[in-house]
């Protein structure tokens, strides 16, 4: 007798409607020129806005504890652009996957890809920190293609998105390494090689450290300055922006952080924190502000926002 499938298994029933979602993705990012794709994700962005009630009523949350000096009319239109933002990045996930070089090919402005290079000549690796932008994983793409690297990730609760994500990012890095394989994450980085890593969501863990993101006490992965003093990696900044009047994108790689990591795990985690708010206060609506990142574990003594 067969053995039954449990609802894991990739391809039991219960992961069809998805699988059809990932043909249709992968249908639409090969057949439509990219401004289409950018323009019908922003139209699904703008349609989602009055219908994802939870995930709006997060970002609204989200954006008065980080921006208290903006009027509610001004709140909500960042609400709203953020929704188009996360729109576009709902087909730029799949133009990451399948998108041809060809397609890709002329999107991407990059501003401080010597840094990088000079780094990686030095043999020590580099920690390239970026952050949960609606235009992380084609940010990611565009950039490999002038530069090799690793990249860090968290694995997905869908078992589906987590086949792809796993899938695509072995295929077109040089290492997919899940967040709980430091030791790996900690080789690669010995090995001279550039490492990926966007450390700027709730952190749950006994390890985590309390510290300030955008005035708000946020539960934050000192992680960064651990594998920095581990590897002897520098830690570069870089993060992707997506240009107005869909002109393409924008990719930022800053300097090696100066005399860091430090002495205190603490103050390292606040200097992440401030890297990665300056980088948000580009482009505030492309941030991933529907995701709880002021979220506690009991006991901690904070306020409960959502």
């Amino acid at each position: 007798m067969a053995r039954k499938q449990s609802p894991s298994h990739l391809y039991h029933p219960v992961h069809w409607p998805m699988w059809l979602g990932v043909a249709l993705f992968r249908t639409l990012v090969r057949v439509l020129p990219w401004h289409w794709q950018i323009r019908t994700g922003e139209a699904l962005g703008t349609l989602l806005y009055p219908l994802a009630r939870r995930r709006r009523r997060i970002a609204e949350v989200n954006v008065g504890l980080c921006f208290p000096d903006l009027d509610p009319a001004a709140r909500k239109a960042l609400v709203k652009a953020h929704f188009r933002a996360m729109g576009a990045g709902i087909f730029e996930t799949p133009l990451s996957w399948w998108g041809s070089d060809r397609a890709l090919e002329g999107l991407a402005r990059i501003e401080g890809l010597e840094h990088l290079q000079r780094t990686l000549a030095k043999g020590k690796g580099a920690l390239l920190l970026s952050a949960h932008f609606t235009t992380l994983e084609l940010a990611g793409r565009l950039l490999c293609a002038h530069q090799d690297f690793a990249v860090m990730y968290r694995p997905h609760e869908n078992p589906v998105m987590e086949h792809c994500f796993r899938q695509n990012r072995q295929t077109h890095y040089l290492r997919a390494i899940r967040r709980d394989q430091a030791r790996d994450a900690i080789r690669v980085l010995k090995q001279g090689q550039a490492l990926w890593y966007a450390p700027d969501q709730a952190f749950k863990n006994g390890n985590a450290v309390i510290v300030p993101f955008f005035g708000v006490p946020a539960a934050t992965n000192p992680a960064t300055a651990r594998l920095a003093k581990i590897s002897g990696a520098p830690v570069i900044p870089f993060f992707g922006y997506r240009l107005p009047g869909r002109q393409g994108y924008r990719l930022v790689i800053g300097a090696p952080l100066e005399d860091f990591p430090g002495e205190d795990l603490v103050q390292d985690a606040r200097r992440i924190n401030a890297v990665i708010e300056a980088a948000i206060r580009v482009a505030p609506e492309q941030y991933f502000w529907t995701h709880r990142r002021f979220k506690y574990k009991r006991g901690w003594g904070l306020p409960k926002y959502y």
